[in-house]
């Protein structure tokens, strides 16, 4: 089963493509058009990612994402609004978003900011049960950790262990990293994706880590191994 994500839209016009693109990258998507709906679902349903609308008819998106954090909502929360205004984006962050996106927004940005929630919520949830020698990945602070020792990457060697663990034991096609890693105009030789791979595996393997980056010949890559964690 895919990631789950709740889109909160009463716009029609705005949630129907939003939903269908979704679909499209393989999750399972629920559709509410008022704030009590969503809570409503949250109260009875599991979700990774809400994108909440602020423009609600029933109540302001501000109170649904309080509400459901003070419900124990602990997934990622992504506010799209057409208010623009700093203050806005501030009281957004405080009432307990973890990412604000201006209408009008693209597609392709609002799937990227959803990718990285992802990646975030999915090192977080792991990290507290991991063993003391695990690999452990910080988004936030863009570091990973083999127990309490530093594996000191690069941005890409990051971006690309970064898409493999929160799909772990899952294989990602090659254009897919090259999409994430670097974007989707690359237009390179994907020859830059196996020498960072390479790369990658080295420093793994030098710092003790048990998880493996196993190579799905003609498909893509796939992290396997150690303790379920990322």
């Amino acid at each position: 089963m895919g990631h789950r994500v709740l889109v909160i839209e009463d716009e029609e016009d705005i949630a129907l493509p939003l939903v269908r693109t979704l679909e499209r990258e393989g999750y399972e998507v629920h559709h509410v058009e008022s704030g009590q709906g969503a809570l409503e679902h949250l109260a009875g349903n599991e979700a990774d990612v809400v994108i909440l609308d602020l423009g609600l008819p029933d109540m302001d998106g501000l109170d649904v994402c309080r509400r459901a954090r003070e419900s124990g909502y602990e997934g990622a929360i992504l506010i799209v609004t057409g208010r623009a205004g700093e203050l806005d984006r501030v009281v957004g962050l405080d009432y307990g978003a973890d990412d604000y996106l201006v209408k009008p927004f693209g597609l392709a940005e609002l799937q990227a900011r959803v990718r990285a929630l992802l990646r975030r919520t999915v090192a977080t949830a792991h990290a507290a049960a991991l063993p003391d020698d695990a690999l452990r990945i910080d988004p936030a602070a863009r570091r990973v950790f083999a127990g309490d020792v530093e594996v000191v990457l690069t941005g890409k060697e990051f971006e690309v262990l970064s898409v493999l663990a929160a799909h772990r034991d899952k294989v990602v096609p090659r254009e897919r990293l090259m999409a994430e890693a670097w974007n989707q105009n690359w237009y390179g030789s994907t020859k830059t994706l196996d020498v960072t791979i390479g790369r990658l595996r080295q420093k793994l393997k030098a710092a003790g880590v048990t998880d493996k980056v196993v190579a799905v010949r003609g498909v893509g890559f796939r992290l396997e191994g150690g303790d379920g964690g990322s």
